[in-house]
């Protein structure tokens, strides 16, 4: 006979696979922003500093500290009778009521006390932005993706190098002639520090959008092979998706960087001052002189922006190829599918094991 005490601790394993969405009955106001109540506690009192003003004396601005602190503990309290709870008693649960509170409340402080309606747009905007940020980061499980990622980090640190190095000679091939030619490095060394960033940016952006068309189609795939049970909701096959998203993201990162390093060993060993004269490049902004058994050796910002800038060329193509590539698609998907197997067979196990604990299950989360 299921107990409670089982569904729990299949909802902890969801989570902690980063697809707290597998959860049945998932609610934003107890799964997710009851989650984050610290969070949002701590930034609602912070914002009683809108109430104060730097052109005011101090005990002034303690005063309408005092007074800001006040009225948003008065407004939660109102809304606590509101909701028939104690006036002093902090939420257990938050729903569109403690949110809107939350988002609009401090933001009407420095409208109060200083007439500053800019700012109030300011702050509620920002609380409201916070507001998704939350939901987005809690209600996607990308915290505990992340820290799935990091306790996997040798394990997929092993399979991105395999990955790497089976891909090594046609990467070079993609790669070297780039990185040998004079044009490329005049474009990027003469390249601002913040447009290298920015092309950073761009391409994972690019990536991103490739991933977000092609995904669905192997969520699809995925489900056919693992799955067992009932067919995925929509909202858990996004869940799914994300989490697919950032151990690609993951790989995809290690290889970047394998290459960026490499070339920056590389050009520190192969391309010297004189061949910066000769093909018009400047050092950069800084570059260090090394001396290796008699070869001068300099390492250069231009160097740096020149690697990053391959680097980036390269994770496109790889972040790509572990989808349309057969080789390197088997090697990311059946990984996958073998961890997302198991965790299907969970998921059937937790469903059938809800007929059974349905009343208990609804009165915990209620």
């Amino acid at each position: 006979m299921g107990t409670s005490a089982e569904l729990a601790r299949y909802e902890q394993r969801f989570r902690r696979a980063g697809l707290p969405l597998f959860i049945e009955d998932f609610s934003p106001t107890h799964d997710i922003f009851t989650r984050a109540a610290p969070l949002l506690v701590l930034v609602f009192l912070a914002e009683m500093l809108g109430a104060t003003s730097l052109d005011w004396h101090w005990w002034q601005n303690l005063l309408a500290a005092i007074g800001g602190l006040i009225a948003l503990v008065a407004g939660f309290g109102l809304l606590n009778r509101f909701r028939d709870r104690p006036f002093w008693s902090l939420p257990t649960r938050f729903g569109i009521p403690e949110l809107a509170v939350f988002v609009l409340l401090p933001a009407l402080l420095p409208v109060v006390t200083q007439g500053q309606l800019k700012q109030f747009f300011g702050v509620a905007i920002g609380n409201l932005l916070l507001v998704g940020v939350v939901y987005v980061v809690v209600g996607y499980g990308l915290i505990a993706t992340v820290i799935w990622g990091v306790r996997r980090l040798a394990t997929e640190l092993a399979n991105s190098i395999a990955s790497f190095i089976r891909a090594l000679p046609l990467l070079l091939v993609f790669s070297l002639v780039l990185f040998i030619t004079a044009d490329m490095w005049q474009v990027f060394a003469g390249m601002p520090t913040a447009f290298i960033i920015f092309s950073v940016a761009a391409f994972t952006l690019l990536s991103t959008v490739f991933l977000l068309i092609r995904l669905p189609r192997e969520v699809d795939a995925i489900e056919r092979d693992a799955g067992s049970g009932p067919p995925l909701q929509r909202i858990q096959r996004a869940n799914l998706s994300v989490n697919l998203m950032i151990r690609q993201w993951m790989q995809v990162l290690v290889v970047s960087t394998g290459v960026g390093l490499f070339f920056v060993a590389f050009g520190l060993l192969a391309i010297s001052e004189h061949i910066y004269d000769q093909w018009g490049v400047p050092l950069g902004s800084w570059s260090y002189h090394i001396t290796l058994m008699n070869h001068p050796l300099v390492l250069s910002a231009s160097l740096i922006k020149v690697s990053v800038g391959i680097a980036n060329f390269t994770g496109l193509y790889y972040s790509i190829a572990l989808l349309t590539d057969s080789t390197y698609r088997a090697e990311f998907l059946d990984n996958v599918t073998t961890e997302l197997r198991t965790l299907f067979a969970a998921r059937t196990e937790y469903l059938n094991l809800r007929t059974t604990t349905a009343p208990a299950a609804s009165a915990d989360r209620a």
